[in-house]
């Protein structure tokens, strides 16, 4: 007979299912730093509808929307998925995942109980018109983050998604390793390949902010594999160092410049001037790492505020400024003279389509990405490794959590 509940790092016989499981959750009343807001509960395991597929959940890596979500802002996510029609006041985050598939609904056809899976953490209906016209589904109305915009992701014993969200686990990794590719690797792939004619090609100079962190790290990653010359930006020598190691050709230390925020009154012209100065003399490192006056074509974005400006600066004419979050803000300025007269596009991208998360999968199946695990921290330490991540204290690469054994 199933027990009703199995020990964390626990699981029982496969195929079984218990009826409660443990979970790390998120309460309204305990919005605020990570550290607080997260607290390990007895939860109910999410029933398995006919197109769904319940995994359990063997590790899950850390990512952004979990601070996101347990700051409470900018969106209090509980209030949001209880207007989406989830009655739980509580939430589990988590949008990375490895683990076994346990339990399949009826119309589940392309995996069985047993395989070994990396989990997606794009999310829509299948049948929303907007797909069935065909557009890409993470352009749909119906699209959603796994663990964000649904109620259960990844930080359980047990997680639920659909069969579209299900990749071969690459069978040299372990689980560990293979919890942390997925959200960062499919994202930046779409941001790298996913804009026509902007894609990576051998030879295309990439501007990588953050490249230390776990998404810029999988950018260096996949530029290098594409054939790409990725240069990042970091904040000290030894993530300068990281980077290197991981194929980027070079490094700028953010930290050698003060023009970071939002642009000066154009009016102003002697603040203007400091700040024109100052993003020219980034370009000048730029091109002293690459050898050559030349501009990136791409530059891969995602802090926001402090860094599109520079970003919109520094882009090549006919380039890309790609980005899909803004963690040092959501108010960019952005001077539309450099924007429409060198014909340089500002792209949003967000998370990524079956063929990006296809894309990094084979790259990392071929051995051409090879993930890098920064910390492994136990399933009671989930709001340390967010803390971490909100302070920019973690070590260079992916976070993730070790949840149960086989």
């Amino acid at each position: 007979m199933t027990n009703q509940i199995y020990p964390i790092g626990e699981l029982p016989k496969i195929g079984e299912i218990p009826s409660m499981m443990h979970a790390a959750t998120i309460r309204q009343e305990r919005y605020g730093n990570p550290l607080k807001a997260f607290a390990i509960e007895e939860v109910p395991v999410p029933k398995v509808g006919k197109n769904d597929v319940l995994i359990a959940v063997m590790a899950a890596g850390v990512n952004y929307d979990g601070v996101w979500a347990a700051l409470g802002e900018p969106v209090d996510i509980i209030k949001q998925n209880q207007r989406n029609g989830y009655n739980e006041d509580y939430q589990v985050c988590g949008s990375d995942a490895s683990g076994i598939v346990w339990a399949i609904g009826e119309n589940v056809k392309k995996v069985t109980v047993g395989d070994e899976v990396v989990i997606s953490c794009g999310t829509w209906n299948e049948n929303q018109e907007d797909i069935l016209l065909g557009k890409p589904p993470m352009e749909s109305v119906s699209s959603g983050i796994w663990g964000y915009d649904t109620n259960y992701g990844s930080f359980a014993q047990f997680a639920i998604v659909k069969e579209f969200q299900c990749y071969s686990k690459p069978n040299f990794l372990s689980w560990e390793e293979a919890s942390v590719y997925m959200l960062t690797g499919a994202t930046a792939y779409r941001q790298l390949m996913g804009f026509s004619p902007n894609k990576v090609k051998k030879g295309t100079p990439v501007l990588i902010w953050g490249g230390a962190g776990g998404l810029g790290a999988m950018a260096i990653k996949i530029t290098a594999a594409l054939g790409g010359i990725p240069i990042a930006v970091t904040s000290s020598e030894d993530k300068s160092a990281f980077c290197k190691s991981i194929g980027a050709l070079g490094s700028i230390n953010r930290k050698k410049f003060s023009h970071w925020g939002r642009l000066p009154d154009i009016k102003n012209q002697p603040e203007m001037k400091l700040w024109t100065d100052q993003a020219r003399r980034f370009l000048e490192e730029f091109q002293t790492i690459i050898g050559k006056k030349q501009k990136p074509e791409i530059v891969f974005e995602h802090s926001g505020e402090d860094t599109i400006p520079t970003s919109i600066f520094v882009c090549d004419t006919g380039g890309m400024v790609v980005v899909c979050g803004g963690t040092s803000g959501y108010n960019a300025d952005v001077d539309l003279r450099y924007l429409w007269v060198k014909q340089k596009r500002l792209q949003g991208s967000h998370f990524a389509n079956p063929s990006d998360c296809q894309g990094i999968n084979e790259l990392v199946m071929k051995k051409k990405v090879i993930p890098t695990v920064s910390e492994i921290f136990e399933f009671n330490d989930i709001g340390i490794a967010h803390q971490k991540l909100l302070e920019n204290t973690h070590k260079p690469g992916n976070m993730t959590i070790k949840i149960s054994k086989k």
